[in-house]
């Protein structure tokens, strides 16, 4: 008997793409073992992506639910994993890219194929437990947002300084940047949080 085909593809970022499941518990159920790391790539994986195989469509109504074990290890023993929810794929959904910070020695991933209105209300849950989890603040800005805070802070502060010499060319004495470094220095100690916040 030919084994079935392969619906899912696992890809943890610096390792091979998985299309095979470590174990099928039911027709709708599949687990797959991901590695931490290869021979190839020692390092760990941070994200993983999961996504159906060209020319694979689910049954009608129907998404994959995906899971990653919180306790992998416990997969082998029969224990209790810790699945939790990360998400679903699906008509609709595309792919999940997956954080996979804090996963241990191996990932365990399940994928299990189920009414989309139960996926839908899953991702509905994590959504608003996400909210709760974080007062509904968002992310902190990124580096690149950061640093464009203090140079627009900088700009501000020194234009008012600015004068010109011949030839019409825009010069800022360097006493007026020191004296914007001591009060920036200031400001980060008195609130180091608000270069965080948009600034008018």
């Amino acid at each position: 008997m030919a084994a079935p085909q392969p619906l899912f593809g696992l890809l943890p970022a610096g390792q091979p793409l998985i299309t095979t499941p470590s174990s099928q518990p039911s027709p709708t159920s599949f687990l797959y073992a991901i590695p931490q790391s290869t021979p190839t790539n020692p390092k760990p994986f941070a994200h993983l992506a999961v996504f159906l195989l060209p020319n694979i469509t689910l049954p009608p109504n129907t998404a994959a639910a995906i899971y990653v074990a919180q306790n992998p290890g416990a997969l082998a023993s029969g224990g209790d994993a810790g699945f939790r929810f990360l998400g679903g794929v699906g008509p609709g959904e595309g792919e999940r890219d997956v954080q996979a910070g804090g996963v241990e020695e191996a990932a365990g991933v399940a994928a299990r194929i189920q009414e989309l209105q139960n996926q839908q209300s899953q991702s509905q849950s994590q959504q608003q437990e996400g909210a709760a989890n974080t007062g509904g603040k968002q992310p902190p800005p990124s580096s690149q947002v950061l640093a464009q805070r203090i140079i627009q802070n900088a700009f501000n502060f020194l234009s008012g300084f600015s004068g010109q010499v011949q030839g019409g060319v825009e010069v800022v004495p360097l006493k007026a940047f020191q004296e914007w470094w001591r009060k920036f220095e200031n400001k980060v100690k008195v609130d180091p949080s608000f270069l965080e916040r948009e600034q008018d």
